[in-house]
């Protein structure tokens, strides 16, 4: 492999001769093996479009010449276009606010540029990665603003994906509407629900859940790009800030603004934690889906068997014909790591201190995984397993008829004391409440079903 000699303010690095990336990059790829992910899709095009939006305020400023302004933007469609990706080699988890991450965007974006300009990667005293891809920025500021753009854009797919799920429940619960089954409070017979009602109440759980992810995006939509080190936008030109924001708008297609507080954008990070508790409380809701599906479709035989599901594999590799609720178990799996990953944003929201949160890599790191899986599965598990549920009608109709629960529903015809000896009885004897109170001429079994038949 042939290599040349890239220099930044510590000294020179031996770098790959095709590598666009340089120095400051080839140091920080010996220090951060972390999780093994280089960076994010979203992230790379954010700070891609952060680059460019900054060339372009800086050019309208007259804070660069031309000539440099327009490599600049030209090497960031070049990358927007798909090349250069896999030049992008931070870990997701580097150097506290993200310096490493900016510094490899200023160096592919800076040599690419060069050439453009006809000259050879690394000849920085044409085209410097600091002092013209990185003018009137700082990491303290593209990073934070870079976090905000891509988990918007992940969001975009994410949102959709709750809706199929929502939509799926939304015909479950219809289709189900008119089969009555015992409910339960603390695993317990309690009184007659229908299996749709059930169905109804999972979509407004996670309608709710979802209207407030929708509506966590307004704080991530104010941005502090132009704040630089500290939120006081030091060595930016004159009207840099309102321009740079209005084109890093219009080439990410987000509704962005700046933040009116810099300060507070640099240094709070309640933005992201808002949105990461809201996914988290979503997850919550679609845990406790998945994990009442997984038991109302338990058995066939030794189980509550009210529901069945698809097979979408072999559910053993010992046991012929098993169906396990696979589905439901990745859902679960899903919503745990979610919770784990907001817990982590939660330590890393409240750990910055004075003028800057410098937790940012890892935060984002998990925003953006957890936005992932739940945009990748929730269509999968919607359209597999929630639409594949059937009703298992005659058990559901069995166990109304056996619990002598439903002794409750008898109360205001026949008193509190005459239903609990019923109850006692039915216990005792294996005899259903319906088949005691008709035989003893209390209620007819026309009256028993306008209660609950």
């Amino acid at each position: 492999m042939k290599f040349r000699l890239d220099q930044d303010s510590l000294g020179k690095v031996k770098i790959p001769a095709d590598a666009y990336y340089g120095a400051f990059t080839g140091r920080a790829i010996n220090q951060y093996h972390v999780t093994g992910h280089k960076g994010h899709e979203n992230l790379i095009k954010s700070f891609v479009m952060i680059k460019r939006s900054a060339a372009i305020a800086n050019m309208k400023t007259k804070a660069i010449d031309t000539k440099r302004g327009k490599a600049i933007v030209s090497a960031c469609d070049k990358i927007l276009s798909g090349k250069y990706v896999d030049q992008f080699v931070v870990d997701m988890i580097n150097s506290g606010a993200g310096t490493a991450f900016n510094m490899n965007s200023n160096e592919v974006i800076a040599n690419v540029a060069l050439e453009i300009l006809r000259k050879k990667k690394g000849q920085y005293g044409f085209l410097h990665p600091n002092d013209h891809v990185n003018m009137s920025q700082s990491s303290n500021d593209t990073y934070p603003t870079a976090m905000h753009v891509a988990i918007l854009m992940n969001l975009k797919e994410t949102i959709p994906a709750i809706d199929i799920l929502i939509k799926s429940l939304s015909k479950k619960a219809k289709q189900f509407s008119s089969f009555k089954k015992i409910g339960r409070t603390h695993l317990m017979d309690a009184l007659p629900v229908t299996l749709g009602s059930e169905f109804a109440a999972y979509v407004t759980s996670i309608t709710k859940a979802r209207n407030e992810i929708v509506a966590s995006q307004k704080e991530l939509q104010n941005v502090a790009l132009g704040g630089t080190a500290v939120g006081s936008g030091a060595n930016t030109p004159k009207g840099y800030r309102k321009i740079a924001i209005s084109e890093l708008a219009k080439v990410s297609k987000l509704s962005l603004k700046p933040e009116k507080d810099m300060q507070h954008g640099l240094q709070s990070k309640y933005a992201v934690a808002n949105c990461s508790s809201a996914l988290r409380n979503l997850v919550l809701e679609i845990g406790k889906l998945a994990n009442d599906i997984r038991l109302m479709a338990s058995g066939p035989i030794a189980g509550l068997a009210e529901l069945g599901i698809p097979a979408v594999h072999a559910g053993s590799s010992i046991m012929p014909g098993k169906v396990n609720p696979s589905l439901a178990e990745c859902m679960n799996m899903i919503c745990f790591n979610v919770i784990g990953n907001d817990t982590a944003v939660s330590y890393a929201a409240q750990s910055g201190q004075f003028e800057l949160n410098v937790m940012l890599p890892g935060m984002l790191k998990c925003m953006l995984e957890s936005t992932d899986m739940l945009k990748n599965f929730l269509p999968i598990f919607s359209v597999n397993l929630i639409d594949g549920l059937t009703a298992n009608k005659v058990k559901l109709r069995a166990d109304i008829e056996n619990s002598p629960v439903i002794v409750t529903l008898l109360t205001p015809k026949i008193g509190y004391l005459k239903s609990a000896e019923l109850f006692k009885e039915s216990l005792k004897t294996g005899k259903t409440i319906r088949e005691l109170v008709v035989s003893k001429k209390l209620m007819t079994n026309k009256e028993i079903d306008s209660l609950f038949g």
